[in-house]
């Protein structure tokens, strides 16, 4: 599929369903099919996706390795049950292993239910010292999820409103602040874990420095806690390494991943060093769905072709080629406070709010999206070319200007 679909007549799309329920804020688009990085909506239109699914495409779309691979295994099994053996979560689980250089892994999902396992986990370890309130540590900005355990953990106030009361067991500290976590946590003994994320997404594309996640590892290992690391929207390779936690040279206890992992089928997993492997025990926790025949072959596959093509190498080089087009034309401009990340997981603050760039970037034909209100996030797929690259700055930086203007 190389070009648009030719459509007879424009579809018109309404703002809400009378159906479903309206718990997202829609553009006034539906897309229709997609190739590499680009997608194209009911009327034909066509759009350059730099978000990716929100990190979720790692192969883009109608990939050719891909794509052959799920419809065999449809033509198989797509689930049975965890009831039996299912050799591709052997299979999968071996190769996360080898790329983490942890040791064991759960199935499940979405990163939502990787980290609710991963929080779970850490009360497990606890209780099993002996502790009747086991606590974690977690982050301002944080962000895991939107059950009420993981809303707890999230450090954003908006979407936690309405949803009281939450669960205790949490202590919040600030980020890159090694004497902030230790002075929070200094005589407590019921701390258990430190939960954060390596680069924060949600919370505005923020990085954890390398010399905190290596002090974090230290203190975790000198207190005997877990170090739980969510790599849910900054793993599987967006960063130009499989894990964003690998910069730094540390290993975590605990690290939830979903999100980039299934190229779209829906796949989380939690994975274990020998701390935290076997803290589990049959009962202890399950998932329907996760671990099933599709779900592991997408997460197979996708491993498999990203090391065939060279992604990670990839997310590196077009990554870095895309932050410094980006720092060319907007370096120098009033409005910009910083442009940060790594590799395909980019963001560009600006001093004021500018949510309405992502329906204006979607009416040129780009798609982005904006979080913790001032930050442009890009995560588009890890196949995403320099000249692709260009063609995002060639969209969003003038529209960046004009709105800088408008409200100035």
């Amino acid at each position: 599929m190389n070009a648009a679909i030719p459509v007879a007549m424009t579809v018109a799309i309404e703002a809400t369903s009378p159906h479903v329920m309206n718990t997202y804020g829609r553009l006034p688009l539906a897309l229709s099919h997609g190739q590499g990085c680009r997608v194209w909506d009911v009327n034909g239109k066509a759009y350059l996706d730099a978000l990716g699914g929100i990190a979720v495409n790692t192969l883009g779309h109608n990939h050719a390795k891909l794509v052959p691979a799920l419809q065999e295994q449809i033509g198989k099994l797509i689930h049975t049950s965890n009831y039996y053996h299912i050799p591709l979560q052997e299979a999968l689980a071996a190769k996360l292993v080898e790329l983490s250089g942890l040791t064991n892994v759960f199935f499940c999902s979405t990163g939502l239910e990787a980290n609710e396992a991963a929080l779970k986990l850490a009360r497990k370890f606890g209780h099993d010292k002996g502790i009747d309130k086991p606590e974690i540590v977690v982050y301002e900005k944080a962000f895991h999820g939107r059950s009420i355990a993981t809303l707890s953990a999230t450090g954003n106030a908006k979407v936690q409103a309405g949803f009281g009361p939450l669960v205790e067991g949490f202590v919040r500290v600030p980020l890159n602040n090694i004497e902030a976590l230790k002075k929070a946590t200094v005589g407590n003994p019921n701390v258990v874990a430190v939960f954060l994320e390596a680069i924060q997404g949600e919370g505005g594309v923020i990085p954890m420095d390398t010399q905190y996640l290596q002090q974090v590892r230290q203190l975790c290992d000198e207190q005997d806690w877990l170090l739980m690391i969510d790599e849910v929207q900054c793993g599987m390779g967006r960063t130009g390494k499989w894990f964003a936690h690998q910069w730094a040279g540390i290993k975590p206890d605990v690290m939830p991943l979903a999100k980039g992992l299934g190229s779209g089928v829906p796949v989380g997993a939690v994975v274990a060093g020998p701390k935290a492997a076997h803290i589990f025990a049959p009962g202890n926790h399950g998932s329907t769905f996760g671990g099933n025949p599709l779900a592991m072959r997408a997460g197979v596959e996708t491993i498999r072709i990203m090391e065939e093509d060279g992604l990670l190498a990839n997310a590196v080089k077009v990554g870095d080629h895309l932050k410094a087009a980006l720092t060319r034309k907007l370096g120098s401009l009033p409005g910009l406070k910083e442009i940060r990340g790594r590799g395909l997981m980019l963001g560009v603050e600006l001093t004021l709010p500018c949510s309405e760039l992502v329906e204006r970037c979607a009416a040129n034909g780009l798609l982005i999206s904006v979080t913790a209100d001032t930050v442009i996030r890009l995560v588009p797929s890890l196949i995403m070319t320099t000249d692709e690259a260009d063609e995002v700055v060639s969209i969003l930086c003038p529209l960046i200007h004009q709105l800088l203007k408008e409200k100035a």
